[in-house]
Formats: structure tokens, sequence, C-alpha cells
């Protein structure tokens, strides 16, 4: 039996008012992460105009300019004065390399030891340009000056925690900007080649152990994960569709002198020398939290070697004339340690005792453990991580103290 005319009617516009409804949320979101997400974000001197003029354009090309005889590539680095970036940096320009490195400077942590980190590149001769990755005009302005060969790109918005405090930051630095980045390479000519940052907690709320590439990723556990999963398949897309040589690396839990204030070993340090209580979660059921640690010397040779071993892109003028390369690997140290044990040994490295409370592992995001795969990194890049988290801890605490010193002095990378 035919339903009453009256019903279909309702039926029809309710469908209608609910797929308006839905529409205008979906377009309320945009507009509240692409449009206000900056206004969220770690404030940034970048909103001001920083570059452009005769001296900045000849600091751009005599820092592009590689090495007579070192091979001829030039590298544009992202995150420059982050921790990972700076150490990047300085080798690639200590093998004869040309670099240019761009950092935002914001204030997610100290601007001081990003400041100090830049000071050391520029005593080397990398000239490191204050901007934002999400400033396209910037970008096409350093391609139309350089003829990069390739992109370190390490810029992002880091940690676990702070995304519940403030998640447009990681949708504007970790979507939006590696999306205005790969725009920018994908209309390039030549197209440079890409590595990036990517990241373990992809794994998310995976149980196999040790985590391999194969295994899954769609189970984020925080928003930052979830944002580099979707830098992932976003690479994917402009991998298939425009051509781009890109490369994935999944850190693993990176330490090491220079590092960041907000990981773990570093506030332990802070704290325990300054006899406050630190706080170490415990999983349920009083389970161990364990991170594979992986120093940061191992973590750049695993970037150097990505970047020497990526194929050049296929595309020009943003059209796609071939297959291009796509990979993704771990870059990990391949032995979990439990925080319990990281105090321990910070303990005997700074002859202090440790004030210790134990806790329940907050909902912030966080995951129990992480164990890295290294096989496919070993095979395809000849990665091997060589430093134990005793070793690689000491020299930590060495430039801890020597950077903190009441002297001031600063170390060197």
């Amino acid at each position: 039996m035919d339903k009453p005319l009256y019903i279909q009617r309702f039926r029809y516009h309710f469908s209608i008012t609910k797929l308006i409804f839905w529409a205008l949320i979906f377009i309320f979101v945009i507009y509240l992460f692409f449009f206000h997400a900056p206004t969220t974000s770690p404030s940034t001197t970048s909103r001001r105009v920083l570059w452009g003029g005769p001296d900045w354009e000849s600091r751009v090309l005599k820092s592009a300019r590689a090495r007579s005889g070192a091979g001829g590539q030039v590298v544009l680095v992202t995150g420059a004065a982050g921790f990972v970036g700076t150490h990047v940096t300085a080798a690639l320009r200590r093998r004869g390399d040309g670099v240019v490195g761009i950092d935002n400077f914001n204030d997610y942590y100290d601007r001081s030891l990003k400041r100090s980190r830049e000071l050391l590149l520029q005593r080397a001769g990398v000239f490191v340009v204050e901007g934002d990755i999400n400033d396209a005009k910037l970008l096409k302005k350093l391609f139309g000056l350089v003829r990069f060969s390739h992109v370190m790109h390490l810029a992002a918005q880091a940690g676990v925690r702070y995304a519940m405090k403030n998640p447009g930051s990681y949708v504007n630095a970790n979507i939006a900007g590696f999306v205005n980045l790969l725009e920018v390479c994908k209309s390039a000519n030549p197209q440079p080649a890409i590595i990036w940052a990517s990241s373990s907690s992809v794994y998310g709320l995976n149980t196999k152990i040790p985590f391999s590439e194969k295994d899954r990723t769609d189970q984020p556990s925080s928003l930052y994960a979830a944002t580099k999963k979707a830098g992932e398949e976003i690479a994917h897309t402009y991998n298939h569709i425009y051509g781009l040589s890109i490369t994935g690396l999944r850190f693993f839990t990176v330490y090491g002198p220079w590092g960041r204030p907000d990981m773990a070993y570093f506030f332990f340090t802070k704290d325990i020398l300054k006899r406050k209580t630190i706080k170490i979660f415990e999983g349920p059921n009083h389970s161990t939290v364990a991170r594979d640690f992986t120093y940061i010397d191992d973590i750049v040779k695993g970037c150097l070697a990505a970047l020497d071993t990526a194929k050049k892109s296929t595309g020009s003028g943003g059209k796609k004339k071939g297959a291009a390369q796509l990979r993704v690997f771990n870059l990990g140290n391949t032995s979990p340690v439990p925080v319990s044990k990281l105090v321990s040994i910070l303990e005997k490295l700074l002859k202090v005792k440790a004030k210790k409370v134990v806790l329940p592992m907050p909902a912030n995001g966080d995951v129990l453990f992480t164990h890295a795969n290294v096989s496919l990194a070993q095979r395809e890049l000849g990665y091997n991580p060589t430093t134990d988290l005793q070793t690689g801890l000491k020299k930590f605490v060495w430039w801890y103290l020597d950077y903190y010193s009441p002297l001031g002095k600063k170390s060197a990378v």
C-alpha cells in the first residue's frame, strides 16, 4: 500500500534538512580549522613580513651553494631550527650540500633554544629563513630563487598531549602546511624529491609488536597521530597524481643534545636537578610504559640515507609523466626501554636521587609502548642504529649541564 503523500513529503523535506544540516557542520569545521587555526596556534612572528629584498636573496643563494665536488644536492629543510631539523641541516652542510632552512620560531617551547640552534647553523654557513610553510608566496619565492633537488620536510606541530589544548595548531601545521608545501613542489620545475617526518604514533592502538611498515595504521590514539596518518595519505595522493617522489620516515622517540623540552627525558632531567617530584606513568594493572628511544645521530643517518636513495620526481609543471617513488620507513632503535629505567639512568648520570610518584597513565592519547621493526630500513637504506640509551643519555646530560650552566656556555652540535 502506498504511503500517504504527506508522509512522503515529510520524509523528503526531512532528508533535505538533514543533508543541509550536516553540510553546514562540515563547512563550519573546515572554516574553524583552516581559517581560524592560525589564531589558535602557538604564536609566531611569521605574520610580519620577514623576508625579501636584495640582501635576503643574497643570503638565500649563498646558503644554497653546494661545496665544489660535493655532489651538487641542494636541500630545503623545513623546521630547520627544530631538534631533528638542526642536526639534519648541520649534517647536510658538513658534507658539502647546499642547504636553506625555514622555521617559524613559534613558542610551543622556549624560543631562545631555537634561536641558539639557529646561531649554530649560521656559524656553519646555513641561512634559516624566518617564515611559515603555510606562506605560499614565501615558498614560491624560494623555489624561484633556488632549484632545490630535495626537500627535507621536518616542520610540524609536535607532541601528543598538547593536542588536547590546541587541536587547531596540528591541523594548521601538519595537514594544511604539508598540503601547501606539496602544492608548491608539484609546480616546481624541476620537482624536488621529498623526504618528510611521519611518526611512530601512526601505529596507534596496534598491539602487534614490533611495529612494521606493513601493519595497520588506521587506529590513531591521538590527534597528533591522526594528522601524521593523514599526511601519509596526502603524500600518496600527490605521488599518484603529480609524480612527486616522496619518502616518509616514522621516527621513534628521538632524544639527544639540543632536544625538545617537552620530551620526558628532557623535563625529567630539569626536575631531578631542581629536586622536584617527577611523574612516572604506568598502564592498566601496573603494566610497564616503554619507549623505543632513538638517539639523534642514528636518526640523522637514516634521514640522509633516505635523501641519498630518493629517486627523482617524474612530474613537470604540475603534470605527472610517469610512476614515481613512494616509500615509508621506520627509524627506531629496536630496543624498547621502560620509562622507569630511563629515570634510573638519569639518576646515575646526574648523581641525584629522583623524587618519584607513580600514577595511572591519563587518557591523553599516549600509548603504552613503541617498538620498531627496522628491517626494511636496514635493507633499503643501510640503516643501523648503534647508540644505546645509556650512551645517548650521557651525551645529552653533558650537553644539558653545559648549555644551562650558570655561565651560559653553549655547546656545538
